[in-house]
C-alpha cells in the first residue's frame, strides 16, 4: 500500500523537481500493410496508424488530469519502412512518399512524433535499404514528424563501413536541405548500433519485428528528482550515495509503471516495457549534467565525470529494475548537449569535448547525442565519428548511437537553435585530421571474437 507521506512526496517531486513521464509511445507493426502497389500501401498504413492510435493522445490526457502526472510526449513507433515499403517502393520518391504518408498520420491522431523511417542494415543492404537511406534528407525536409533511424552495427554482426560511408553523406545531404532552419533534419535523424526493438524515445525508435500487433511502452525520467535526492546527502559516502539514487529511481520508475499500466488497459493494448532512461530536458533543474555536478566534478568532462556517470547509470538501473515487470528500451542516462541547459554551459565553458562525451558513452545510454558541429566538416569525418561510437557498442555489447548536427553556414562559437524539447547546441569543434582513408575502404568490421557465444 502506499501511505500519505509517498504521495505527498510524489506530489513534490511533480511540482517542484519535474518529474515527468516522458512519453508514451505506441508501437504499431505495418507488416500487414505490404503491398506491391505504392498508392494501396500508403492508404493501408494511414488507416490502420489512425485506426490503431485513435484514442493515444486522448487516453494520454486523461491519465494526466485523473493522476495529475505530466506525461509530457504521446508518440508512435511503427515498423521499419524500409522491409514494409520494399515491394511497393521502387525509387526515392516512393519512399518520400510513404513518409509524407507517415506524418499525415502523425497529425491526424496528434502525436508529436513517428518514428520507424527506418533502415536495419548491420550486416549489408537491400535495394529497398539504400533507397530508403539515399530518400531520408528530403523525406525529412519535406515533413514535420518523421524521426528516421539507421542500425549499422551489432555486437553479433560486426559494422557495416558501407553504410556508415554512406551515412557520412546522408547527414550532411540532411543538413543541406534543411539549412534554412539550422539543419533541424540532423536533429531527427539517429545512427546506431545495438539498437533495441522496443525504444520509446526519439529520434531512434521503431516499432521492431520481435514485437506483436502494437505494445505500449513508456519512457519515465526525473533528473531534478535525483539530484534533489543527492544533494540531501552531499559529502557523504558513496555507499548513501548509491542508495538514496537507488531508492529515487525506484520511486520514479513506479510512476512509469502506474501509467503504462493504465495507457495499456484503456486502449486495451498490451503492455510492453518501462525505459528507465534519465532525459533531460533545456528546462532549469532538469540536467542530467547537474547531477554529475551534485556528485562531486566542477563540470561534466572534468577528470572523473565517467566515474560519476558510470555509479548515476548503475544505480538507476538496479532501482529501476526492480519497481517495474518488465524493463527494457535503452535505460541508462541520456547525455545529450542541446536538451540538457547543464551540458550546454559545459561546452560553453570548455570543459566538455566531443572526445570526452564520446568515452562518457561506454557508461551511459545512447552516446552522442543532438552535438552541432562546423557545416563544413568533411563526410568522412562525421562517418569516422560515427565509426568510433559503433566500436564502442559493438565492442561493449550495449546500445550506443549518433545524433550529429552539421549545422550549414555555422562555424565553432556559434549555435543552433530548434525550440522547444530540442532546445539549442554550441557549434563544437571537431578535430580536424582525417580518416578519409580508413573510411573509403569497403566492407564491414568484423564482429568481436566475444560474440561468438552460442
Amino acid at each position: 500500500m502506499i501511505n500519505i507521506f509517498e504521495v505527498l512526496e510524489t506530489n513534490e517531486m511533480i511540482e517542484r523537481e519535474n518529474l515527468d513521464v516522458r512519453t508514451i509511445t505506441l508501437g504499431i507493426s505495418l507488416l500487414d500493410c505490404i503491398d506491391s502497389d505504392i498508392q494501396a500501401l500508403n492508404r493501408k498504413i494511414y488507416e490502420k496508424i489512425c485506426r490503431v492510435a485513435e484514442k493515444l493522445v486522448a487516453t494520454g490526457k486523461d491519465i494526466e488530469r485523473e493522476f495529475g502526472i505530466p506525461i509530457v510526449n504521446k508518440r508512435i513507433s511503427v515498423t521499419p519502412i524500409a522491409l514494409v515499403g520494399g515491394a511497393a517502393a521502387k525509387t526515392e520518391e516512393d519512399f518520400v512518399s510513404v513518409a509524407e504518408t507517415l506524418d499525415q498520420a502523425a497529425k491526424t491522431v496528434g502525436v508529436n512524433f513517428i518514428g520507424g523511417f527506418s533502415a536495419l542494415v548491420s550486416k549489408s543492404m537491400t535495394e529497398a535499404d539504400r533507397l530508403l537511406i539515399h530518400s531520408i534528407p528530403k523525406a525529412l525536409s519535406v515533413t514535420d514528424r518523421i524521426c528516421s533511424s539507421v542500425v549499422l552495427g551489432s555486437t553479433r554482426t560486426g559494422i557495416n563501413m558501407d553504410a556508415v560511408r554512406l551515412m557520412g553523406d546522408i547527414i550532411k545531404e540532411a543538413a543541406e536541405l534543411t539549412a534554412d532552419r539550422d539543419s533541424l533534419g540532423c536533429a531527427k535523424l539517429v545512427v546506431l548500433c545495438n539498437a533495441p526493438d522496443d525504444n520509446p524515445f526519439m529520434a531512434g525508435a521503431f516499432h521492431g519485428v520481435t514485437e506483436g500487433d502494437s505494445v505500449i511502452n513508456v519512457g519515465v525520467s526525473g533528473p531534478g528528482v535525483v539530484k534533489t535526492a543527492i544533494s540531501r546527502v552531499r559529502g557523504q559516502g558513496f555507499d548513501v550515495l548509491c542508495e538514496t539514487i537507488k531508492k529515487t529511481a525506484f520511486k520514479v520508475t513506479r510512476v512509469g509503471q502506474l501509467v503504462a499500466h493504465e495507457a495499456s488497459k484503456r486502449l486495451n493494448v498490451p503492455f510492453g516495457i518501462v525505459d528507465l532512461s534519465l532525459a533531460p530536458t533545456p528546462a532549469i533543474g532538469d540536467s542530467v549534467a547537474d547531477i554529475l555536478k551534485e556528485i562531486g566534478v566542477e563540470e561534466p568532462g572534468a577528470p572523473g565525470t565517467t566515474a560519476a556517470l558510470a555509479l548515476l547509470n548503475d544505480q538507476v538501473k538496479k532501482g529501476g529494475v526492480m519497481a517495474s515487470s518488465y524493463v527494457g528500451g535503452l535505460s541508462g542516462a541520456f547525455i545529450p548537449v542541446s536538451e540538457d541547459q547543464g551540458m550546454i554551459e559545459a561546452v560553453n565553458a570548455g570543459a566538455l569535448t566531443i572526445e570526452k562525451l564520446e568515452a562518457m558513452t561506454c557508461v551511459c545510454s545512447v552516446g552522442l547525442d543532438m552535438i552541432a558541429i562546423p557545416g563544413d566538416t568533411p563526410s568522412t569525418s562525421i562517418a569516422g565519428i560515427i565509426a568510433d561510437e559503433m566500436a564502442l557498442g559493438m565492442v561493449n555489447q550495449k546500445t550506443t548511437a549518433v545524433r550529429i548536427i552539421p549545422a550549414i553556414g555555422k562555424k565553432v562559437g556559434d549555435t543552433v537553435e530548434f525550440g522547444g524539447l530540442l532546445g539549442l547546441a554550441p557549434i563544437m569543434p571537431v578535430n580536424p585530421f582525417s580518416c578519409k582513408d580508413l573510411i573509403e575502404r569497403e566492407g564491414r568490421i568484423p564482429a568481436p571474437i566475444h560474440s561468438f557465444k552460442n
